[in-house]
Formats: structure tokens, sequence, C-alpha cells
């Protein structure tokens, strides 16, 4: 079975400006999938009600992009002490009346999400400090990278 290693490299960007040693916090890449013409919905929904909602719930709001070139993906990072913690937060957040009629009025045109990912991810020993000039630049891209190894070559990387 071939090993899929997920290297972020804007998450690894966003996680060294918190990191001075090595960050033991678990953090979680999700990415949603829109159906056709609902990103706006996303956005909206995420904008006004969602970010809100996770920070009541304990979860911590790393950052968000839109991909570029695919006007259907949202990818953002959530940040949580450990697993625990984070499968409580997401029980709660499920359950909040006001995470529910937010759902229910986003989605009164259509269902938003035809696809979620996730991806649990720790800190390495060896991220860099993050070192940047202007973090709200709209010029700024991130890079997102996905490599994948044969069996029993991950120490080789």
């Amino acid at each position: 079975m071939k090993k899929t290693l997920l290297i972020n490299l804007f998450s690894i960007l966003c996680f060294c400006a918190f990191a001075q040693n090595v960050d033991s916090r678990l953090y979680e890449l999700r990415t949603y999938y829109t159906n056709n013409g609902r990103m706006p919905a996303l956005i909206n929904r995420f904008a006004n009600h969602t970010t809100r909602l996770f920070e009541k719930h304990g979860m911590t709001n790393v950052g968000y992009w839109v991909a570029n070139a695919d006007s259907n993906k949202l990818v953002y990072i959530l940040s949580y002490p450990d697993l625990e913690t984070r499968n409580a937060s997401w029980k709660a957040f499920m359950a909040d009346p006001d995470w529910q009629a937010a759902a229910k009025e986003s989605e009164k045109d259509g269902k938003i999400l035809s696809k979620v990912e996730s991806v649990y991810m720790k800190m390495t020993d060896f991220s860099p400090n993050l070192k940047t000039p202007d973090l709200k630049s709209p010029n700024r891209t991130f890079d997102l990278r996905t490599y994948t190894m044969l069996p029993g070559r991950f120490p080789n990387i």
C-alpha cells in the first residue's frame, strides 16, 4: 500500500508564525468542494457564521484560502490542543442551534458541498519561523503540494 504524505507549504508557513519550539497542537487541513455556483454561499456562511462558531466551540481558525485555478474549492486549517478536544468541539459545533440555522438558511437554494476532505497534521521540528512582510497582500499565492511515496520510502524524504 502506498503511503501518501501531504506536504502543505502554505500551512507550514502559517503555523511557523506561532511556533518558536515544536508546536504540539493538532492541526486539521480541511478542503471543501462546492457544487457548481455555490461557492458564494459557502464563503458567505463562513464569513458570517462558521468562523465565529468555530471559535465559540474551542476551535482555532488558522487560515482560509480559495484556489486560484479551481473556483469550487475552499481550503482551511483549524487547530486544537489534541484529537479528543477536536472531536468534542466538532460534536458541540454540529449540535449548536445557531450553526443548524445558518446551515439551513445557506442551503435554501440547494446543497453547497459536494465533497469534504480532512487531514490531521502535527508541526515538524524543522519548521522555520515565518518571516513575511505583508500577510494581507492581495499578491500573495500559496502552493499546496502532495507527494506520494512508495512503501518504505518515507524515512528517505
